[in-house]
């Protein structure tokens, strides 16, 4: 993502204004705004299905405001599975756009074997957008 747009969507600028930047027609635009370890992999269902998970998969973020541990949690599933969160350090600017209403999309963008969980699961995050106004 482009600092200026990135900017713009922390900002609080309409979605749609940061979607049309370069963009001429109301063609649906993916825009990367992070890519983090899986947290809490070990302590879900990540080692359960983890011989079945592939790279492009798609996951599903879902936001836990009354988490006890994180106000900003963002729960990542696969396939109704419960696989982890994203990484409290790095989860606000997700958690903020899902509060907004924000269409965000995951998937896994790497898979590594490794005995240190934090290195096992790799997540990218994408803001989404129609090119409709919100």
């Amino acid at each position: 993502m482009e600092r200026r747009e990135f900017l713009k969507v922390i900002a609080g600028f309409p979605l749609f204004a940061v979607a049309r930047l370069g963009q001429a027609g109301p063609k649906p635009r993916r825009i990367v705004l992070q890519e983090s370890p899986l947290a809490g992999y070990q302590f879900h269902e990540g080692p359960r299905v983890w011989k079945r998970l592939k790279v492009g998969d798609s996951l599903t973020l879902v936001r836990e405001p009354d988490n006890p541990y994180d106000d900003r949690a963002v729960r990542v599933e696969w396939r109704d599975h419960k696989i982890g969160y994203l990484p409290r350090v790095e989860n606000a600017v997700a958690s903020q756009l899902l509060d907004r209403g924000a269409h965000l999309t995951a998937c896994i963008a790497g898979l590594r074997e490794d005995r240190d969980p934090w290195s096992r699961v790799k997540v990218q995050v994408f803001l989404v957008h129609d090119g409709e106004p919100d």
